[in-house]
């Protein structure tokens, strides 16, 4: 698994795999065939969550929680769960594990409530509402995962209450050294360089 840098349980990687895959409910070894299986489900969540099930009011970490479950429940034993593992990427730390329950509370409260629902919100509003969260979502980092995609999931239907479309991430995969330092700039408080990547994005949705 070359991902993430991981200790702990959930760390486990699939028998067979020579440590490439994470274990799975599914006994996939591949890593094409992993992705395939997460990618094919991601598309039905989405399916479900913008069509028939959008939030009508305030999103809360459980919706999250819920999302994850419906995405990964048959593929991982621990989907829609906190981490347990403490992980890094690229030699950035995310959050502690132990600290995870805590900040997933933190972000229900001090972002979720204070950003969701979008409906009504400007371009202005809705790029802060979009951008803080995907910053503060991002660190904390809650799952072990699909932390990226939930994320997007999450802005995607934050636009879709403020009656926009789903957004188009391609700009971000093509600038992804400049995203992720916008990422890291939420260390500080500082939501800027990330406000800027989303009203790139909201521009043509």
């Amino acid at each position: 698994m070359t991902r993430y840098d991981v200790t702990g349980a959930q760390g486990m990687a699939e028998p067979g795999s020579h440590g490439a895959v994470l274990a799975n409910k599914l006994g996939i070894t591949k890593q094409a065939d992993i992705d395939e299986a997460e990618l094919v489900l991601l598309q039905k969540l989405y399916e479900s969550v913008l069509g028939d099930h959008l939030p009508p009011g305030r999103i809360s970490i459980n919706h999250l929680k819920t999302w994850h479950r419906r995405w990964l429940g048959n593929v991982y034993p621990w989907a829609g769960l906190a981490r347990t593992v403490n992980m890094s990427k690229g030699g950035f730390p995310f959050a502690p594990a132990a600290q995870v329950p805590r900040l997933m509370a933190d972000f229900d409260r001090l972002y979720l409530h204070r950003y969701t629902p979008c409906m009504g919100f400007d371009l202005v509003e809705l790029t802060e509402a979009i951008a803080v969260t995907h910053v503060e979502f991002i660190l904390m980092h809650p799952f072990r995962e699909g932390n990226g995609r939930i994320s997007r999931l999450l802005a995607d239907v934050m636009a879709v209450q403020a009656g926009h479309g789903p957004l188009d991430y391609s700009l971000w995969e093509s600038n992804k050294q400049q995203y992720i330092t916008a990422i890291q700039q939420g260390l500080g408080n500082d939501y800027e360089p990330m406000k800027y990547w989303v009203g790139k994005v909201l521009e043509t949705a």
